[in-house]
């Protein structure tokens, strides 16, 4: 893969289906250079694969779509070139789309829309920006920017995140939007303006996310932290507010405790709700290596409300843990989906994420497993018609049917979206490997040889990749990462040390406490394991080390006890933890709770051993990260000048964490060309 490769690196997204399961509809995006954004359309796919999937919409971005009750309609969010996204409409044969919001209704944009299960309304969730600010003022034009805003007054440390911003003053709340079905029946298209307006149905000090119905579409269900200490902790609860009611402030609360939900679904019966959750302490802290798990709480119990067997007794107002520990349903990636059958989840595990099925009383059945991340899923609400995205080393994502398996016996795929990429013929394949680290322990990982016909036979150049943070994990996806460094001839070594995801309980919690021991000497082993590996054509003698947030930790960390490394690249490195804790977004627990103590914080962190390095560093940072905010990569570049080591340090404007994913194109492959010079001059192919 070539950094010009990038507009290529299409994949799919949020399907979802008809009532009958005959039809799916996707939305498939890739980066695109000319509006320097992200950009794509729905398409239409028959999912018995007897015709080719058919585009749909035509707009810039147009994704999150949500089929009808009916089957007759699909509402998505499209966005204009450097615009919010809004609510639209189009019919599932195809026409002309109708707006269903506006800038002036929603500055901030618009979530992704659910139907209620009559069809009547659609719900979503929006940032709603303070009177002023957030381009909402209406004042003389020196008085409208950013600049010029009244002051801030902060009182608790949950107050922003990467890659929004400040959150206290664009709170997000629950929105229901009417749905005229007559007048859309009859071909009706009246101009936005005239049409019924959203109602913000919550309001208040706090983000409502997570926006589900409940079965008999009277109320909406919310993830909320709305408890006495919120801001102070990590708890997120579920509420329920009427959907007729009107910026609510006091909801109703269903589940809380010490939990942290991320997604909430209701049984189609409305007898079950299904909860992804972390367990935290008695503080409401304690998520860092925690995964999340499937918890099942009961709203209407009457009778055993599991069904044989069932492992939650009539009555129960609690919600049960389902899942243990050792299954880690906590990517970013994850999703939940409710339907007669239980509820659809993805595992981690050793680099894949596999689709488990849930009974209520907590069996597991894996519909999807191998060398393969399941992304979403859409379903119809019996269960018997199954559709997924897959990722997998050739593709970011593609469409496929789970209740229907070709002559290979695997699942049918149903789109082509990494076809273009494929058909350059530059996409290399993963090897996986395990080696046993300095007390035996297995290190997985994999490595990415550059293409012989290319390069030659070798010995290849090797570059040493390190994930972030550090509960995370290298997998099975295609990674344009590796992709690209494998296309300038670099063999690439990447794999999950201790304190990754995907290994279980302990293997997460190694670090805690310890950061930069066993992970580091897991990361080291698995380097030496393959530089010996004879049947690998790769140069010892020239390595080169990178890696970003934790990732470049660990890169910092290494180049203050080796000097083994050709060059290294430090990227939004998490580098000092008694700076971090009052500047990033999640200072204010997450060194705690890494480390232990102060002293640890301290003797754990590059920076305290900054002396010692004399590594030729590239350091690389986004001017908006909030997650590793960037005095952490200036210091340790300042730091580098001062004791005379070769060093750069490049910046990106208006970027923030997740640069190298959801970046701007041209940002993306800039950091790409500047990734290739820089090995060029100091690991040269």
């Amino acid at each position: 893969m070539l950094p010009s490769d990038l507009p290529l690196l299409a994949g799919c997204s949020s399907p979802s289906l008809t009532p009958d399961g005959r039809t799916a509809v996707v939305s498939i995006t890739a980066p695109d250079l000319v509006t320097d954004e992200e950009a794509g359309d729905l398409w239409r796919v028959a999912t018995d694969g007897s015709s080719p999937p058919h585009r749909l919409t035509r707009g810039h971005r147009d994704t999150c779509p949500a089929v009808s009750p009916d089957g007759r309609w699909v509402a998505f969010l499209r966005a204009e070139p450097g615009g919010r996204p809004q609510l639209h409409l189009v019919e599932v044969d195809g026409g002309e789309p109708v707006a269903l919001t506006t800038q002036q209704q929603l500055p901030l944009g618009a979530g992704a829309p659910v139907w209620s299960p009559d069809g009547a309304a659609l719900a979503f969730s929006a940032r709603v920006p303070e009177p002023g600010r957030y381009g909402t003022s209406t004042g003389p034009a020196h008085l409208r920017g950013p600049d010029a805003e009244p002051p801030r007054l902060i009182t608790t440390p949950a107050h922003r995140v990467d890659g929004v911003g400040f959150t206290l003053d664009r709170r997000q709340h629950a929105f229901v939007l009417d749905v005229d079905r007559a007048a859309l029946d009859a071909g009706d298209r009246v101009a936005a303006p005239d049409r019924p307006a959203p109602r913000q149905v919550t309001d208040g000090d706090a983000d409502d996310t997570g926006v589900t119905w409940t079965a008999d579409g009277l109320a909406l269900l919310v993830v909320s932290a709305r408890h006495e200490t919120a801001g102070h902790d990590l708890r997120r609860g579920v509420h329920l507010v009427e959907a007729t009611a009107h910026r609510q402030t006091q909801l109703d609360p269903v589940v809380g405790g010490d939990l942290a939900v991320s997604h909430v679904a209701a049984d189609p019966d409305g007898r079950r709700l299904w909860l992804l959750a972390t367990a935290l302490d008695e503080r409401g802290l304690g998520a860092v290596a925690q995964p999340e798990s499937l918890h099942l709480a009961v709203l209407a119990p009457d009778g055993d409300p599991g069904g044989p067997g069932s492992a939650v007794p009539a009555g129960a107002g609690a919600p049960l843990r389902l899942t243990p520990p050792d299954v880690d349903l906590g990517d970013p990636a994850g999703f939940l989906l409710a339907d007669a059958a239980g509820a659809l989840v993805a595992e981690r595990t050793r680099g894949a994420l596999r689709l488990l099925r849930v009974r209520p009383d907590g069996s597991r059945e894996v519909l999807l497993d191998g060398p393969l991340q399941v992304t979403a899923v859409a379903g119809t609400p019996d269960g018997t018609s199954l559709v997924a995205v897959v990722a997998d080393a050739t593709s970011r994502g593609e469409l496929v049917r789970l209740d229907a398996r070709g002559d290979d016996g695997e699942p049918v795929r149903l789109t082509d979206a990494g076809g273009a990429l494929r058909a350059t013929g530059r996409l290399r394949p993963l090897l996986e490997v395990e080696h046993p680290s300095r007390d035996g322990y297995p290190v997985h990982g994999w490595v990415v040889l550059p293409d012989e016909a290319r390069f030659g036979a070798g010995p290849h150049p090797v570059l040493l990749l390190v994930h972030g943070g550090p509960h995370a994990q290298y997998g099975w996806a295609l990674f344009d990462e590796a992709q690209v460094a494998a296309g300038a001839g670099y063999a690439v070594v990447m794999g999950n040390p201790r304190g990754s995801a995907g290994y279980g309980l302990a293997h997460g919690e190694a670090v805690l406490g310890a950061l930069g021991t066993v992970d580091a000497d897991d990361v080291e082993a698995l380097l030496d394991g393959v530089l010996a590996d004879a049947s690998l054509p790769l140069d010892a003698e020239r390595v080169g080390v990178m890696g970003g947030s934790y990732g470049g930790y660990m890169t910092a960390l290494l180049t203050t006890r080796t000097r083994r490394f050709a060059g290294a690249v430090v990227e939004r490195g998490y580098l000092d933890a008694t700076s971090f804790v009052g500047s990033a977004d999640i200072g204010w627990y997450f060194p705690d709770q890494l480390h232990g103590s102060e002293e640890a914080m301290r003797e754990q962190s590059p920076m305290a051993h900054v002396a010692s390095v004399r590594t030729p560093t590239l350091v690389i940072h986004s001017e908006q990260d909030w997650r590793c905010p960037v005095e952490q990569g200036q210091r340790w570049w300042t730091a580098l000048r001062r004791q005379g080591v070769e060093s750069e340090l490049l910046l990106f404007p208006g970027e923030g964490h997740e640069l190298t994913r959801s970046g701007r194109p041209s940002h993306r492959t800039a950091r790409f060309e500047h990734l290739e010079r820089w090995w060029a001059r100091h690991l040269p192919v």
